[in-house]
């Protein structure tokens, strides 16, 4: 008679890494960080494969018995996610081993350090923390696409490629709108990182990508002052304070922060998802271009409301129920409902017509997502040698000259659409090459959609002819959908 082996008989016996150690094809060469959940070691293939040209690491679970089951789970849901992450904003997966031999993670190596050992230099410049708020907000928005929310973003979770590129590592947190979601099935405490983490996380809701932008918030809030906007609790009681608890304004610890740079920080810290930036791409265009930021009361701010409106916070937060599933965006979802539109105006050599039906058509193109923003785009040409004019014969400065046109063409359209929440920004580029600034603003700002004018006689067939217009150059090169409209005859 056979007795069917134990489950416990299946696991082999933990055993000790040792440098040389052949495991599934890879050699085990140094152990390179050795942390609380797992150590990272360099490795190499036996036998190199095609086209994996890049250095690897293979991360190891610490598992002796005893640690948090959590640690175990965290691990299974990055061996899930990582194969189905693509871009340069995540290290290129390589191979996973099954927990029956040992477990593990190989993966490309990112060469340098994590963000981490920045903040033991805060504040750092402004310059410097703008321009990593843009570099991990295009990260996170490339993630939301594939319908990842990271949910444990911190600097220590994010490196850099040699050519700037943001990388966010350590997926053993996060949730994937198409896979299931084992942390949230198997656990009824808060996951995520104390100082990171949203208020909704605290409320153990997991599934709004707003969560991502919480956290980068406090990231920038440190990188800007040297302190953490909520402290370092250890505790629910210490998390769920940061449901009715304002942080101070960064420009009460550091005056020569920017009105509009305290408004973006303070946006993105908002108890209410709503009130932060609908998207990842949305932030990262305020950061890039704050000419654009509306300014509210949260730029102006220098001390806290006061006891009376702490307390009115307070009572909102006990009376507060967590967010459901069905009732918070899933990351997927709140990505198409928050596109950047961008129109490109030629408001001095278009007709009237032509204007009118690119308000139509930007018009509904806005319409359809609740959440979209509208870019207004202008392009000043200047020279590529020599000296260019700036004023027109009068005095008066050509560039805002060309901002006021463009904010009177989107007047109504700000009426009607509702824009006036910063969801409306204008934009006058200087540049050479027309076609060349339009497609760089656009992919540089994440735009989803462009709508512009084209020039009667413009055409497919333009591109046969040397891309002889503006459109259809912006057609051919741009890397998102182009609205090509003519005025109406």
């Amino acid at each position: 008679m056979s007795v069917a082996a134990s489950p416990d008989s299946l696991l082999p016996a933990p055993q000790a890494l040792e440098p040389g150690q052949i495991i599934d094809g890879f050699r085990l060469e140094e152990r390179i960080h050795q942390g609380g959940m797992a150590n990272i070691w360099s490795v190499t293939r036996v036998e190199p494969q095609p086209g994996e040209d890049f250095p690897l690491i293979m991360k190891v679970p610490r598992i002796k018995g005893g640690e948090d089951p959590a640690t175990i789970v965290g691990f299974e849901v990055e061996q899930m996610i990582m194969p189905v992450l693509k871009g340069t904003h995540v290290p290129r997966f390589v191979a996973r081993g099954d927990w029956t031999r040992q477990a593990y993670i190989v993966m490309e190596r990112i060469p340098g350090s994590t963000l981490r050992p920045r903040l033991d230099d805060a504040p750092r410049p402004i310059d410097e923390v703008i321009d990593i708020g843009i570099r991990v907000a295009t990260a996170l928005h490339a993630l939301h696409r594939q319908h990842l929310i990271h949910l444990d973003v911190k600097p220590s979770n994010i490196m850099f490629r040699p050519n700037g590129e943001a990388v966010l590592v350590d997926f053993g947190l996060s949730r994937h709108d198409h896979l299931p979601d084992l942390l949230e099935e198997e656990f009824e405490l808060p996951m995520g990182t104390g100082p990171y983490m949203s208020p909704e996380q605290v409320q153990f809701v997991r599934n709004d990508p707003r969560s991502d932008l919480f956290a980068l918030g406090v990231m920038l809030y440190h990188l800007l002052t040297g302190e953490r906007p909520f402290g370092q609790p250890t505790t629910v009681r210490g998390l769920r304070e940061r449901l009715y608890v304002e942080p101070r304004a960064p420009r009460a610890i550091r005056p020569e922060v920017p009105a509009w740079l305290q408004e973006v920080i303070l946006r993105c810290l908002e108890v209410d998802p709503a009130k932060r930036h609908p998207s990842a791409a949305q932030l990262a265009l305020d950061l890039r271009e704050p000419q654009g930021v509306q300014l509210t009361e949260r730029a102006e701010r220098l001390q806290s409301k006061g006891l009376l409106s702490r307390a009115r916070r307070w009572f909102a937060s006990i009376g507060a129920e967590p967010l459901t599933a069905g009732q918070s965006g899933q990351a997927g979802s709140q990505v198409a409902r928050s596109p950047i539109t961008m129109a490109a105006v030629d408001v001095d050599n278009a007709t009237p017509a032509l204007l009118e039906a690119l308000r139509d058509a930007v018009r509904r193109s806005v319409l359809t997502a609740p959440g979209a923003r509208l870019a207004c785009v202008g392009v000043m040409r200047t020279a590529r040698i020599g000296l260019d004019e700036l004023t027109d014969d009068a005095g008066r400065s050509l560039h805002v000259k060309q901002l006021v046109a463009l904010k009177h063409w989107a007047r109504p359209l700000a009426t009607e659409l509702g824009l006036a929440d910063g969801r409306l920004t204008f934009h006058v580029l200087e540049a050479p090459d027309v076609a060349e600034a339009l497609v760089d603003f656009a992919n540089k700002c994440e735009v989803d959609h462009i709508v512009m004018g084209a020039r009667s006689g413009s055409s497919l067939s333009s591109l046969r002819r040397a891309l002889g217009s503006v459109s259809s150059q912006v057609l051919a090169t741009s890397d998102c959908t182009v609205t090509m409209v003519r005025e109406k005859l």
